[in-house]
């Protein structure tokens, strides 16, 4: 990282414009829009238009979203500067040690969280994702480390919970993980096997995260890579940028605060995600209609 703090802010245009040069059409070499950091600047007069546009390949977006999105819509991030979750210790509701010793607690903890995800609503920022993949569709794939539902209610489809769900339970004895919208501290029976054995399906401390291979294949292939409302504090999450990087995709953070990542940002702006969000997705679908 430089030694100078301060985060990038560009303006207008400082998106993604997809260009040719020598057949290549994707990497560091195949995009430009973006001034500062390397980037070739492309003005209004050079932005492809027309038949020009229709020849392009299509461009690729993952999008990795993190608690920030969700707190403006009201969703705790229940972490606090002590580093408790709601009063709690990390390892006391979020480690499989602490279910196999306190269930009760875990599983009260948890409740509690998927009712209060259940009573807010998507804000401006989910929307603004829901509408970049209603106009360019497959190409864009959403990887959220939250596990609400307000990308869903806001309209994504195309999309990675790699962290779990609250609205889904695991059975500890076959493995089922099926919706669920209740409490499960009165230990309900699987609707698979029967047993009453199910916990969150949330991924704890300790534990794998789901679908790793298929958002490493999403994360190496992109031409864009935009980091949302995530401390990039947490793998393997946090890697995802500069890997993204690392095979010619263009990087984007839009955060109240920068991070300090692998390798800085090529562009950085800093503020409320239900704003900066769908500005930047005005910008990318401006150059792709």
């Amino acid at each position: 990282m430089p030694e100078d703090p301060t985060p990038i802010v560009l303006h207008p245009p400082d998106v993604l414009i997809p260009v040719s040069k020598g057949g290549v059409s994707r990497g560091r070499a195949g995009w430009a829009g973006w001034p500062g950091a390397g980037a070739e600047q492309v003005g209004e007069a050079d932005a492809p238009t027309g038949a020009a546009r229709a020849t392009m390949e299509p461009m690729r977006i993952v999008v990795l979203t993190g608690a920030g999105i969700s707190a403006e819509s009201g969703v705790p991030t229940f972490r606090d500067a002590g580093g408790l979750w709601e009063g709690h210790r990390v390892e006391d509701v979020a480690t499989p040690e602490a279910f196999e010793r306190d269930p009760d607690t875990v599983q009260a903890f948890y409740d509690a969280r998927r009712r209060a995800a259940a009573s807010v609503e998507p804000n401006d920022a989910h929307r603004a994702l829901a509408r970049l993949e209603g106009a360019l569709g497959d190409d864009v794939l959403v990887v959220t480390q939250n596990v609400d539902d307000l990308h869903e209610r806001a309209g994504s489809r195309n999309l990675v919970h790699m962290h779990g769900e609250l609205n889904r339970a695991l059975c500890t004895e076959c493995g089922a993980r099926p919706e669920w919208r209740d409490d499960l501290i009165h230990r309900p029976p699987c609707p698979a096997c029967g047993a009453r054995a199910l916990r969150p399906d949330v991924v704890w401390f300790g534990e794998m995260p789901y679908d790793l291979d298929r958002i490493e294949r999403a994360v190496v292939a992109c031409d864009v890579f935009v980091s949302i409302g995530t401390s990039g504090s947490v793998y393997p999450a946090a890697g995802y940028a500069a890997l993204a990087s690392a095979f010619g995709a263009r990087t984007v953070e839009l955060n109240l605060e920068a991070t300090d990542g692998l390798v800085p940002f090529d562009v950085a702006r800093t503020g409320p995600a239900s704003v900066l969000v769908p500005a930047w997705v005005d910008e990318v679908l401006a150059v792709t209609e």
